[in-house]
């Protein structure tokens, strides 16, 4: 019998993989594929017990993710994005918890936290405007956690500015279909959402303030480490997880392909020490991504639960190792990519396929390396970065 989330996805491995091309064609996750994620519980890893979730090590959650990457890109980003909201949700007022998961511990929360909207406040609450790119898995989600700026009476951001996290029912919100037209992760759905004129009561809230700090999970009386886990650590796991698990899917196809492939001089490859040297090079990056994106978490979750802060030196190299690995990982496939030959960017070669999505998965901003290297590398030297852009997300 399956016991983890883990053995449950490699259960339906088959059923997953096979979803892959109506996912790409449809723009977004398959009814059947997000049903195969709901039975697994991937989404509910990170979810309180008290809602039915799992509560897992984020280790596990990690692993977990880049399994279902290695099937299809697309499903594995959608369980790492989607399945690292209800880590926050945890902070949320039990009210909100409530309505969200009172009747079916199985709803999705869905996102994106760019500040991308204005909260104007008012008797009991908010008036929010705005509109939002990059809502990966939403059409699956009946929630959505978004970033707003804290307006003024006329509806300007305040100086200095407060972003704030609010958190909306389906009805107040519009998905755009037609704007997620993209080459690469087109199976994520990420579309645009907006939201017009929509009243967001204060228990539905959550100062970014409060979640960056610790503050929110010591309120609400959190006892699990891993909800002490700082969000710069927590929040871009699932999405790297998923950029390594298609990294790995990428080098299992490419493995299998080069297995009985002859290249153009009647060479078979497997017989050329060239492209096998290629091989086992981007297998151990890929491996070395793998290590060192679970050893980071699994290090920043021994700190919290020992009762020791995360320092902001520690949060920053912690980073850094974060954006490296997955860099690494997407490197290594490329090199083995080029290496493929022509018949590997044929579309019904799913190679290509992981080869899109990879790459396409460092453009997400927690994989761009300039403010993270150099706050890292200015600790390191001892010297404090400035404050600002160069600090957000550490």
């Amino acid at each position: 019998m399956a016991d983890t989330v883990l053995d449950r996805i490699n259960a339906v491995a088959d059923e997953i993989r096979a979803q892959a091309p109506h996912n790409e064609k449809l723009g977004r996750l398959s009814d059947t594929a997000a049903r195969l994620l709901r039975e697994t519980g991937a989404i509910r890893m990170l979810q309180p017990k008290k809602h039915g979730g799992l509560e897992v090590h984020p280790r596990e959650f990690a692993e977990t993710v880049m399994a279902i990457a290695a099937l299809d890109g697309a499903t594995g980003w959608v369980s790492g994005v989607v399945g690292v909201h209800p880590w926050e949700m945890a902070y949320a007022d039990p009210r909100v918890q409530e309505e969200i998961w009172g009747e079916d511990q199985d709803t999705w929360i869905a996102s994106p936290y760019a500040p991308m909207g204005i909260a104007r406040p008012v008797d009991g609450g908010y008036v929010f405007n705005g509109r939002w790119q990059f809502s990966s898995g939403t059409d699956h989600c009946r929630w959505i956690f978004l970033g707003g700026l804290l307006g003024d009476a006329d509806g300007k951001p305040v100086q200095p500015v407060e972003t704030l996290h609010l958190i909306l029912p389906r009805s107040d919100y519009e998905i755009l279909d037609g704007t997620w037209d993209v080459v690469g992760l087109r199976g994520t759905g990420s579309k645009d959402v907006v939201v017009r004129d929509a009243f967001v009561p204060d228990h539905r809230v959550i100062p970014y303030s409060k979640v960056v700090d610790g503050t929110a999970a010591k309120e609400a009386g959190l006892t699990n480490p891993a909800y002490h886990l700082p969000f710069s650590a927590a929040f871009p796991l699932g999405i790297t997880a998923a950029v390594i698990g298609i990294c790995e899917g990428g080098l299992a196809h490419h493995a299998e392909y080069q297995r009985g492939r002859v290249s153009i001089t009647g060479t078979q490859v497997r017989n050329d020490p060239h492209a096998m040297y290629a091989l086992s090079e981007a297998a151990a990056e890929i491996s070395a991504s793998r290590t060192a994106l679970l050893d980071n978490i699994s290090r920043m979750y021994d700190l919290v639960a020992a009762g020791r802060e995360v320092t902001f030196e520690q949060r920053a190299a912690g980073r850094r190792i974060q954006v490296q690995a997955a860099w690494r990982a997407v490197r290594a496939l490329n090199e083995i990519f080029v290496r493929s030959g022509g018949n590997g960017l044929r579309m019904d070669n799913p190679l290509q396929r992981f080869w899109r999505d990879a790459n396409n998965g460092l453009v997400h901003a927690i994989h761009q390396p300039g403010g993270v290297f150099q706050a890292a590398a200015l600790t390191q030297l001892g010297i404090d970065p400035p404050q600002g852009p160069m600090r957000s997300m550490i």
